[in-house]
């Protein structure tokens, strides 16, 4: 590894580390990157660090749940979870479907968001949300105060245009580039 690249590894690791003793809350999250955001929930998940799923937490985001083990989530009232197909950008900078990223992205989720995600047609373009009972139904409500949580939101490292960093991003790099899952 390159000196700059090294380095931007050790800063971006730095960036995601939070206390031992914290509990995290995820309030409102957009997505993005599959790479850096699976880097991050791994590293969350080797902290073994509770997560409170109290807003929104949408595309890259929903991969929470299969990174994170089920006995460490709960989820709020406030929980709503936003599930796309992965998209790269093309040769025109137009967003185009990456089956590829897709399928990670598929093969990240326990077997009952895999269920509903096919039993509401599969991943696509468009926005499916998952919350209310049918979430409660797979995760646990949150007991008692949130207040003592951490807020957890993924800082943008990079865009469409600049070069993924990281193990995971590498990975992602496979399929076709930079792979999102990102708000469309």
């Amino acid at each position: 590894m390159r000196a700059p690249s090294a380095l931007l590894a050790a800063a971006i690791a730095a960036a995601c580390t939070l206390p031992a003793s914290a509990t995290v809350r995820i309030t409102s999250d957009p997505g993005g990157q599959i790479g850096p955001y699976l880097d991050k929930l791994n590293s969350l998940r080797s902290s073994g660090q509770n997560v409170i799923i109290d807003g929104p937490c949408l595309s890259a985001c929903t991969m929470v749940l299969g990174v994170i083990p089920r006995d460490h989530i709960c989820v709020t009232s406030r929980a709503r979870l936003g599930f796309h197909a992965a998209w790269h950008p093309d040769d025109a900078g137009r967003e185009t479907t990456d089956q590829d990223g897709t399928g990670l992205l598929m093969s990240v989720y326990p077997q009952p968001v895999r269920n509903w995600i096919n039993r509401h047609g599969g991943l696509s373009s468009q926005l499916m949300y998952l919350s209310g009972g049918e979430l409660a139904s797979m995760y646990p409500r949150c007991n008692g105060s949130t207040e003592s949580a951490v807020n957890w939101r993924l800082e943008r490292q990079h865009g469409p245009g600049q070069q993924a960093q990281g193990a995971s991003a590498a990975r992602a790099a496979r399929t076709r580039g930079h792979v999102f899952v990102g708000a469309r």
